[in-house]
């Protein structure tokens, strides 16, 4: 009979510290390397994996066998779907470069009015959370800096005010990577499907975040302008923060993280532009304005702007409809023969075949699906026992009430996807495209060049991935999270504060909730609070991580053409991380202990 691994917490010298010490070697390895001796992020990125690797091997005692498992799982979920999305995202969003679309929208923002308070509303919040909603991973500091710059603003004030404005779009970035990202790790974890563990976190972020996305439009503009010039231009101020934060919430709790950021700031964008039509500030701000570069040029005829506008709603409806679909049923088949059928080597449950390895469909009880999915149990991971598989993992106390089985399955869903929802509207969007000029060789030429840009963010993707799902495996997250349940009711304030330093050590919400979610669930569940609420907060959190990271910071000096500079950017901005996170930190003691009525019920 094949022998299951029983987790243990305590490994070194029999001290769940010491342990808890150790079991952080390869996330603070990661961060040594990422932003102390500044190597490449793939790399960084392979020899964490490798240190937890060993590490779960050799001290934790995890199976050589299950140990190879766990990585190659990891690695898989992250090239599916994670890397998924943000390829076809990055794809999307270099298609409205190549065909013009992405600048007629930016000369139309530059030309709604010369008021430099409103333009930072409209550049840097607005705008850039449109950019994070499709693309994410730098792109709207990068973007949303440099359009600053050329409107006048000076580099390093344009630097900072759009690191500042990324923070309130970040966790639902990317077609909300982040929370899918989350969502996929700790389903299993908490016994619930991937897609109802989803749906609760994205409600749960999307009752956090609108609360400062609602404030962060008057703080940029009293940051930039001061409080006097802010109360002069309330009007925008509020419809901006207001109509997003709205915006956030609705679709977070009601749709999905997916087209939460993209909704949002459409919704506030247009809210603003339709208001600077009935309404303008008494007296235009122009100080230090190049209003040449705004004004200059022939405009885009309102054909033009309706047109590359229109790119973005395609992507919209197109991933609401699959989203819809995905909820609704589309048509309740069922799903395709397991491997379990097709490959049945002989009765008895006690020898290794490939059932053993494929298994069976993950639920015992299959549900119709409204696309093609194959979800199966990992291989490596299982053996069979009386005919049945049998995961080889089990949890032990005290991280559950009683030993129970860690099952370690994956799912394709090739339809539903949201990645294929966005190639598919891609595809769609290119058509009008052609028809007023594009060439056809331009949509390969832009995959080209999108797979070329992202080459080594997948592998950095893929290889945080497996670091995690090595550590929830093996027991290393257990081990922190039982040091972390020390902290006692204090625990939610600090878990903001994890999920701030995650982001700033990694430059990404996804791989700090990648990295520090599960920790932040398993301590939750240990200190007698809600899983949901504490894994919500690392992702909430982390945004205000985001404006300080280093390679974000880059990105924004590059962008306004301040490289080597970057010190002065941190300087400007690091205060407002650790404010926007101090609050965080209360948000998330008044929501676990005052109001726990905010928690979404899984």
């Amino acid at each position: 009979m094949t022998e299951v691994f029983h987790q243990i917490y305590n490994p070194v010298g029999g001290s769940v510290l010491l342990s808890a010490l150790v079991a952080s070697v390869p996330p603070l390895l990661l961060a040594l390397l990422l932003a102390v001796l500044r190597i490449a992020p793939w790399r960084a990125a392979v020899a964490a994996a490798a240190t937890a690797f060993l590490l779960a091997w050799l001290v934790w005692g995890m199976p050589l066998p299950l140990t190879i498992a766990a990585t190659t799982h990891g690695m898989a979920y992250g090239l599916w779907p994670i890397s998924w999305i943000v390829i076809s995202a990055v794809f999307f969003y270099n298609l409205t470069v190549e065909s013009g679309d992405f600048d007629v929208i930016r000369r139309s923002l530059a030309r709604l009015t010369g008021d430099r308070r409103i333009q930072l509303l409209l550049v840097a919040f607005c705008f850039g959370a449109l950019i994070e909603g499709i693309a994410g991973f730098g792109a709207p500091v990068a973007i949303t800096a440099s359009m600053l710059a050329g409107l006048g603003f000076e580099p390093i004030t344009a630097a900072s005010l759009a690191l500042i404005a990324n923070t309130a779009p970040v966790a639902f970035g990317s077609l909300g990577i982040p929370v899918t990202t989350l969502g996929g790790l700790l389903a299993p974890m908490l016994g619930h499907d991937t897609q109802s563990t989803t749906r609760a976190l994205s409600a749960m972020v999307g009752r956090q975040l609108p609360i400062f996305s609602m404030a962060i439009p008057a703080y940029l503009v009293v940051l930039y302008a001061g409080w006097r010039r802010m109360v002069e231009v309330w009007p925008a101020v509020l419809v901006a923060g207001a109509t997003f934060g709205m915006g956030q919430f609705l679709v977070s709790n009601f749709v999905g993280p997916e087209l939460t950021d993209a909704l949002s700031a459409l919704i506030s964008l247009t809210s603003v532009a339709l208001l600077l039509r009935v309404w303008q500030p008494a007296q235009e701000f122009t100080e230090g304005a190049r209003l040449a570069v705004a004004h200059t040029g022939a405009p885009d005829t309102s054909r033009r702007v309706v047109r590359a506008y229109a790119s973005y709603a395609i992507l919209i409806v197109t991933v609401l409809i699959g989203q819809i679909g995905n909820f609704a049923g589309m048509s309740q088949l069922q799903p395709p023969a397991n491997m379990t059928a097709l490959l049945k080597c002989g009765q008895g449950g006690n020898k290794l075949c490939p059932d053993a390895w494929f298994g069976p469909a993950a639920d015992a009880d299959p549900q119709g699906f409204r696309f093609p999915v194959w979800e199966f149990n990992w291989p490596g991971a299982y053996a069979l026992q009386g005919g049945k598989p049998l995961a080889l993992v089990s949890r032990e106390t005290p991280v559950v009430a009683v030993s129970s089985p860690y099952p370690l399955t994956y799912r394709l869903d090739f339809l539903a996807a949201a990645g294929t929802l966005v190639i598919i509207a891609s595809l769609i969007a290119f058509v009008p495209m052609m028809m007023f000029g594009v060439p056809f060789g331009a949509l390969g030429v832009t995959l080209v060049k999108t797979v070329r840009q992202l080459r080594l963010p997948v592998i950095t993707i893929a290889f945080i991935l497996s670091i995690a799902t090595v550590m929830n495996y093996s027991g290393m997250t257990s081990s922190m999270a039982l040091a972390l349940a020390k902290t006692g009711v204090l625990f939610p304030f600090f878990a903001a504060w994890l999920g701030m330093i995650g982001v700033f050590l990694t430059g990404s919400d996804t791989s700090s909730n990648t990295l520090f979610g599960p920790l932040q669930a398993t301590t939750a569940k240990l200190s007698g609070l809600d899983p949901i609420l504490m894994a919500a907060t690392n992702s909430s959190a982390g945004v205000m991580g985001k404006m300080i990271s280093p390679q974000n910071l880059s990105v924004g000096a590059a962008g306004v053409g301040a490289v080597g500079r970057e010190g002065e950017i941190l300087a400007k901005v690091i205060i407002h991380s650790l404010i926007l996170t101090g609050l965080m930190g209360v948000v998330a003691m008044l929501q676990a202990y005052v109001v726990p009525w905010m928690v979404p019920k899984l």
